[in-house]
């Protein structure tokens, strides 16, 4: 016999009972979904969390002041990045390959216009800020290096800050309070989201030298950030800054440094082994399930074969032989868990889409719905080997079956 006519002869056997069979196959179809659906999601939420990580491209070194042992910065130096560090990682025979180096305060607070009023995320930086970011005013501009210079009180206002503060139209040129004083909107940034530590929707943006002065009243930073030129230059740029702050605070042993310096790609590279290793271990442990279905595909071949004694030893009186029942009963079983694959593979992408959707619309995630190609051929490839390793003892059994004896089983 050709594999064709294993195959048709398979599906008709399995045709006589369509409700034992979906049933038998229950197992394998709830467990091949549960690791499409776990992939699914969990590729999504690996893009979401890195895309969040890269917020400011892979290609930038974050300055953060305190030390860093095994755990969070130390109470030790948080106050230690100041204007002079700016200035000297500022020139280029320092850090050559900057092509831009900005300050951030941040913190929150009040806005205020009239009778509405938001609670928005006040950040401090320089004029370089758009470039380092990808932040561009959508209306108005953004401040200069003179308004810097010049602790100009004006603000950049996020899309969101916009809507609650200027439910009826735009904010632009007007002026809003926080903390008592009055700052002139001189733009509204593009809707954006928001990055490592950066949320542009619900922030208000303004020189550092005005928000040190009036807004918090401290001289420090609390990040400083390097725009590297190339991701090439990325560890050459990591030394540089790190010799270049200790100069600036006179650390001759690189073990009592005061800063942590941070690098996106880095960062970004580990969350994306993380978040990999918990989803194929939520996967292969919803593997476990295909186990139940795999005995349950071995007891009900058994039955069949049972049942189909009779058939059996007609086969073998018209000279079927031992190896042609043997793969007949295996192919059965291939057939019917792949079978089962498939519908699970086909339940799980659409449970998957439709939590996508649903995190992206109504909770508002950016969360994509990628298909897992490597989970669908896992699904096909596990199923097909329960099938095989699952159907061997009842083929067996029917491959040995005396054909007078089957042909007299009632």
């Amino acid at each position: 016999m050709t594999f064709k006519e294993y195959f048709k002869t398979s599906v008709s056997a399995l045709k006589i009972n369509r409700v034992r069979s979906l049933l038998t196959i229950l197992g394998i179809v709830i467990g091949i979904a549960a690791i499409i659906l776990i992939m699914s999601l969990g590729k999504g939420a690996q893009k979401l969390i890195i895309s969040q990580v890269q917020g400011l491209g892979t290609k930038s070194v974050i300055v953060v002041p305190g030390r860093q042992l095994d755990g969070p910065p130390t109470t030790v130096g948080l106050q230690s990045l100041k204007k002079r560090d700016l200035e000297e990682l500022s020139k280029k025979y320092n850090v050559p390959h900057a092509a831009n180096v900005i300050p951030v305060i941040f913190g929150n607070d009040i806005a205020e216009f009239e009778s509405q009023n938001f609670r928005a995320q006040i950040y401090g930086s320089s004029e370089l800020m758009p470039f380092v970011f990808e932040a561009n005013p959508v209306e108005g501009t953004f401040f200069s290096e003179e308004d810097v210079t010049g602790v100009a009180s004006i603000v950049v206002i996020g899309s969101k800050v916009n809507e609650e503060l200027f439910p009826n139209g735009s904010g632009l040129g007007k002026r809003i309070k926080i903390k008592g004083r009055s700052f002139k909107v001189i733009g509204i940034l593009e809707e954006k989201g928001s990055t490592t530590i950066i949320n542009f929707d619900d922030g208000v943006v303004v020189p550092y030298t005005t928000a040190q002065k009036y807004l918090f009243g401290s001289k420090h930073f609390d990040r400083i950030l390097v725009d590297v030129d190339t991701e090439l230059n990325i560890n050459s740029t990591l030394e540089d800054v790190a010799q270049t702050l200790r100069t600036t605070h006179n650390i001759d042993d690189p073990t009592k440094d005061d800063f942590t310096l941070v690098n996106q790609k880095a960062l970004a590279d580990k969350v994306g082994v993380i978040t990999s290793a918990l989803t194929y271990f939520l996967a292969l442990v919803a593997a476990i399930s295909l186990l139940v279905g795999g005995i349950g595909i071995m007891n009900i071949m058994l039955v069949s074969v049972n049942e189909r004694t009779r058939e059996i030893g007609l086969r073998k009186a018209v000279g079927a032989t031992t190896k042609n029942i043997l793969i007949q009963f295996l192919v059965e079983s291939v057939v019917l868990t792949l079978l089962g694959g498939l519908i699970g593979i086909v339940l799980g992408t659409g449970a998957s889409f439709i939590i996508s959707i649903i995190l992206s619309k109504i909770v508002s995630f950016n969360w994509d719905f990628i298909f897992p190609f490597s989970g669908a051929l896992l699904g096909i490839g596990v199923s097909s080997a329960i099938g095989l390793i699952f159907g061997v003892y009842p083929a067996r059994q029917a491959a040995k079956k005396s054909p007078i004896e089957a042909l007299r089983y009632e």
